[in-house]
């Protein structure tokens, strides 16, 4: 021990008096390991990091093991169930100490005007039991609190609420909310590091699923057997594994879903649902949509990471060389009186040590700022974004292991090869010569090489994922997006009867439709790239046996396609005469028509859209043809599309989405929306957005990769830059005997700089043509991730290729000019 701080004390002297390898040195690792570990952090967060709860690893969510002649209405991206499902299996289950079930619900907390939105759970009343989290204020819901017919018993709110919205109020307990127009009382407050069951939302209150009754005025979902919205999950019983779980589960599932069958599910579909089982998966990470969502982008974005630490390491090991080749001297005297090679080895590799350390330490903070910088990009206003990126033990030891891989990765070569060579050689060749140093060159010219190969691989992918981005924002939809305002209005407080709600809808269309800056206006339930769908089976209405296809359906007002810029091709828009008491009609698109064999113009001819639980078979008469448009996303092909009339709803809601063509200030057409709407009822609530930006939203995933891949793909062309930079310095400065015979012999300035250039050409074009091979390789990886480009891109490659050539031969171009200046006659001397 005491050898190894003597060797960190010199090894710090060192690096203290030459603060300028020291300084590229740490900032290269700190960039290069603060990358890794922030996207680590993500990936950990996101993916590896178990709930905040006790024993998560006992946890198991429940869901149908197979989905074959699954119908209905999904609220959830999971795989849920039915309310009937999950009150029958929690009074019956066996496999289980405990179940808990939820579903997610944003709350309006404005008790009229502008939306106030919380996001809200409906949660069972063991939720917070079998997750063993106990409250820091008041308490949480037990069973008793969950019952049919419970009304609003109350809610518990989450640390971050109470902190951000009631400032901390230490006699929060028995305060009073609105929710969705309705009073309820805060019974507790749950821990600051509990955040939910799902990564990447968070919640501000939650309130027991029998409240959902009353917190929506229509729609109730507690009795509803073909609505698909209630997570489930399970703590196993000591002794359970999941596998003696899932034969349990099996064996009475027959039974479960014999007494919870629907009297509404379609008859064709009946014997699938008899057959379903229940079926249990891991849980003790949790749910995540962001998970399906990222996992495979952030495990590529660590992999582009690693490749710019390892190019940032090829370059320490350059200027390491570089050192080491200097003190050869001083190593081989300290060699010959005595010192072991272990000794020196030792030594060497203790400035490597500190290096790492500091640059681990500088990119455990640099981590934090660019996991703050990617949740960001991640985020939207509309759609807000809650991960613990706080580093836990596994970032640490990630971090920690990194620190480690790069000690060796640039210490331990150089420090092997500055202590092999024997003292008596090293004394014989103490001066510069022309040819003596090629040995040692060659290992600096394959580490430049290296950086160049992968660099390009970096810029290639870079420019792969930013050209995507580029064409999937160009695509034409089919629709226009800018311009294009979304006010969303919630008028369930003015319990309007379901007969009148179409005609109070179309009054309230109409208002936008003439307000001063609204060039037009429309409804629509629907909304294309929203991320909300629906389909169904529909076949041409004919005598004769007709195949079926599955089509996607939305449903607008009249002035919707004006609003939009929707072309109509043939026929007639909605244009008032579509009632709840007319034949039911339908505009499609191009693609719908095609596929079902209706001609270039279906005007005219029926289709029939197959049974659902909420409506029975119909025929629809087609009125007008539409272009095609983007249904679900910008990159998907233009599928078939029905859209059916607003105005023939036989069940509309209490809700509407209206979207207003701005024609003027955005400001002064939001605010006439707001007297516009309080002059109908201060009860209504409004929220707005803009269309442009909820497609955009579509692009998260998209929009990181480009940014981000564009960010490393930079820094390691840098990087690269600096070896080679490097190199063509040391080669300098190794030739400089060279350099002043030539000078002597009658080579100019402009010879001197060909020959340092030509040498800087030979180790960039060795470079480009291993890089070409694995960006090839490398396109082909990530080709699932692209849109509208081959992984071969040949304008791609060669756009990287000239970057890289550019930056490269730039950063030579200033040893070659400081070689061509040299005084021949000092030059000789000096030698």
């Amino acid at each position: 021990m005491r050898m190894l701080l003597k060797d960190l004390r010199y090894a710090l002297r060192l690096l203290r008096g030459n603060p300028g390898f020291t300084a590229v040195a740490v900032l290269s690792l700190t960039f290069g390991i603060g990358a890794n570990v922030a996207i680590f952090q993500l990936l950990d967060a996101v993916r590896l990091r178990t709930l905040p709860v006790k024993e998560p690893r006992n946890l198991a969510m429940v869901q149908l093991a197979d989905r074959t002649g699954w119908r209905g209405s999904q609220a959830t991206p999971y795989e849920a169930l039915t309310n009937p499902i999950w009150e029958r299996f929690r009074d019956s289950q066996k496999a289980f100490s405990g179940v808990l079930a939820w579903a997610n619900n944003d709350f309006n907390l404005a008790p009229g005007g502008e939306v106030q939105t919380a996001k809200g759970l409906f949660v069972s009343g063991d939720f917070f039991r079998v997750l063993g989290v106990q409250p820091i204020k008041g308490r949480v819901f037990t069973a008793a609190d969950d019952r049919s017919g419970c009304g609003l018993p109350g809610a518990v709110i989450s640390f971050r609420f109470w902190q951000r919205e009631l400032g901390g109020d230490v006699s929060v307990i028995g305060r009073k909310l609105t929710l969705n127009g309705n009073p309820v009382e805060i019974i507790g407050v749950t821990p600051a590091d509990f955040s939910g069951v799902e990564v990447g939302r968070s919640y501000d209150l939650a309130v027991p699923i029998c409240s959902q009754a009353v917190l929506w005025s229509d729609g109730n979902w507690l009795n509803e057997g073909t609505v698909w919205w209630l997570n489930v999950m399970g703590r196993l019983k000591p002794g359970w594994t999941r596998q003696k779980a899932n034969a349990q589960l099996g064996a009475s599932s027959a039974g479960l879903f014999r007494a919870t069958l629907p009297a509404n599910y379609p008859a064709v579909n009946v014997k699938d649902y008899l057959k379903f089982k229940l079926y249990a998966v891991p849980a003790k990470t949790g749910v995540s949509e962001l998970r399906t969502e990222y996992s495979d982008p952030l495990q590529l974005l660590l992999a582009t990471t690693g490749l710019v630490l390892l190019i940032a390491c090829s370059n320490l090991a350059n200027l390491t060389l570089a050192r080491a080749t200097a003190r050869e001297h001083e190593i081989a005297v300290r060699l010959a009186i005595g010192a072991s090679r272990g000794q020196l080895v030792r030594q060497l590799m203790a400035e490597s040590v500190l290096l790492a350390l500091a640059g681990g330490a500088g990119g455990l903070l640099l981590a934090g700022e660019l996991g703050r910088l990617m949740l960001a990009l991640l985020g939207t206003p509309g759609k807000s974004l809650f991960l613990d990126v706080q580093p836990d033990g596994s970032v640490f030891i990630f971090a920690a292991g990194i620190a480690a891989l790069t000690c060796v990765l640039f210490g331990l070569i150089p420090a092997l090869r500055a202590t092999r060579k024997a003292p008596a050689d090293v004394m014989k060749t103490g001066g510069r010569s022309v040819t003596g140093t090629r040995e040692r060159f060659g290992l600096r010219q394959t580490l430049v090489v290296s950086q160049v190969a992968l660099s390009l691989v970096l810029l290639v992918s870079a420019l792969l994922f930013s050209g995507s981005l580029r064409k999937l924002l160009a695509v034409d939809a089919g629709f226009v997006k800018n311009g294009v305002l979304i006010a969303g209005l919630d008028f369930r407080d003015l319990k309007i009867p379901m007969a009148r709600r179409v005609g109070f809808k179309q009054d309230m269309l109409q208002r936008m439709q003439t307000l001063p800056g609204a060039a037009s206006a429309g409804e629509a339930y629907i909304l294309p790239l929203s991320g909300a769908s629906t389909s169904n089976n529909v076949w041409v209405d004919r005598a004769e046996p007709n195949p079926k296809m599955v089509s996607n359906f939305a449903w607008i007002s009249g002035g919707y396609l004006k609003t939009v810029g929707m072309t109509l091709l043939a026929g007639r828009d909605f244009d008032g005469r579509e009632t709840a008491s007319s034949p039911p009609v339908a505009l499609v698109n191009q693609t719908f028509a095609r596929k079902l064999g209706l001609g270039a113009n279906p005007v005219g001819q029926r289709f029939r859209r197959e049974a659902t639980p909420s409506a029975p078979e119909t025929v629809y008469e087609i009125t007008g043809l539409v272009t095609d448009t983007k249904y679900n996303t910008l990159s998907e092909q233009f599928r078939p599309i029905a859209f059916l009339s607003t105005t023939q709803d036989a069940s509309p809601d209490t809700s509407g989405q209206f979207l207003v063509r701005i024609d003027g200030p955005l400001a002064d057409v939001t605010s006439r929306i707001k007297r516009a709407v309080k002059d109908v009822s201060p009860a209504i609530t409004v929220d707005f957005r803009a269309f442009d930006e909820m497609i955009g939203e579509g692009l998260l995933r998209e929009r990181l990769m480009a940014t981000l891949s564009s960010f490393f793909g930079a820094l390691a062309a840098l990087i690269a830059a600096l070896g080679l930079y490097g190199v063509m310095s040391y080669l300098v400065v190794r030739r400089t005997n060279e350099i002043g015979i030539r000078m002597a012999l009658g080579a100019n300035r402009g010879n001197i700089v060909g020959l340092v250039l030509r040498e800087a050409a030979t180790l960039l074009l060795a470079g480009l043509a291993v890089g070409t091979v694995l960006a090839v390789v490398t396109g082909y990886a990530v080709g699932s991730m692209l849109f509208g480009l081959r992984p071969t891109d040949a304008g791609i490659l060669t756009m990287a290729a000239t970057l890289l050539a550019t930056v490269t031969l730039t950063a030579s171009y200033l040893p070659a000019l400081r070689a061509s200046r040299l005084d021949p006659m000092a030059a000789l001397r000096e030698e």
